[in-house]
């Protein structure tokens, strides 16, 4: 496996692998850099692979803007391109992390040159779920004083599926654990607002949307709306896995990401 480098320039923080054609890693709600490292290590042998802390997470400065929006945080994205010196790249996010992708592809397409969205949604509450109910339900324990870290195992534990690692869990639960409980607050407080539907036909970017078969967090048909709607996008059901789906079937999900890469780059 290629050197793992961590690096924080400019308020921006990251772990990054490789060289070669950039891809970008953006995690999800309860992540941080480190919650890719089967994708660090495999696609890191034929590409510069980059996961970032979203700002406000572990060493990443916050953005100064209140409340926080899915237009900052785009603009963010877009920002963290450029630091790492390129004008554009492969992006690929998780969950919220794909949410982000999505929004980065349709206000700043000229930095997208693919689009590989995981465990994703085209907007909250499609299942008809009150965005005020379930904004409470995940404060609550911040509100009881608790830090991510303090919960970290028992969020996971709901979101992952049968086929997780002992040790890819530990991993997740130390990657939720960097978060601090303000900077979670500010992220569940944006979430809410999630709404790509109005954009998915401006991306032009070829996308793969990844979903697994057993994920009740963001199910199958969340993704199979993705694929309808992006115009450029195909679909793949991951046999067996949930909602982290990059750690619980890493070797498929890296072959998926690998065969898209090299599609998008041979146009």
């Amino acid at each position: 496996m290629p050197e793992l480098r961590d690096v924080e320039l400019g308020g921006a923080a990251w772990r990054e692998a490789g060289s070669g054609e950039l891809v970008v890693l953006f995690h999800g709600l309860g992540g941080s850099r480190i919650s890719w490292e089967p994708q660090l290590a495999t696609l890191s042998h034929r590409w510069r692979v980059a996961a970032w802390d979203l700002p406000g997470y572990g060493a990443a400065a916050p953005l100064p803007v209140e409340p926080l929006t899915f237009r900052a945080i785009a603009a963010a994205a877009a920002r963290f391109i450029e630091t790492l010196g390129a004008q554009r790249a492969h992006v690929v996010g998780i969950s919220m992390g794909g949410m982000i992708a999505q929004y980065l592809a349709a206000w700043h397409p000229e930095r997208v040159r693919s689009l590989t969205l995981l465990s994703s949604s085209p907007a909250f509450g499609l299942d008809g779920t009150d965005p005020v109910d379930w904004r409470a339900a995940r404060l609550a324990p911040l509100e009881q004083g608790l830090e991510p870290a303090d919960f970290a195992p028992r969020v996971l534990r709901h979101l992952a599926g049968p086929m997780i690692t002992d040790e890819a869990f530990v991993d997740q639960v130390a990657a939720m654990s960097r978060i601090t409980g303000a900077a979670l607050q500010r992220s569940i407080g944006c979430l809410v607002t999630h709404d790509t539907r109005p954009l998915l036909a401006t991306i032009g970017a070829p996308a793969l949307v990844l979903v697994g078969e057993l994920d009740d967090e963001t199910p199958v048909p969340y993704s199979q709306y993705l694929a309808d709607h992006l115009p450029n996008a195909t679909i793949a059901i991951v046999p067996g896995a949930g909602h982290l789906l990059n750690v619980e079937a890493p070797d498929l999900v890296n072959d998926l990401i690998a065969q898209h890469l090299d599609r998008a780059e041979a146009v």
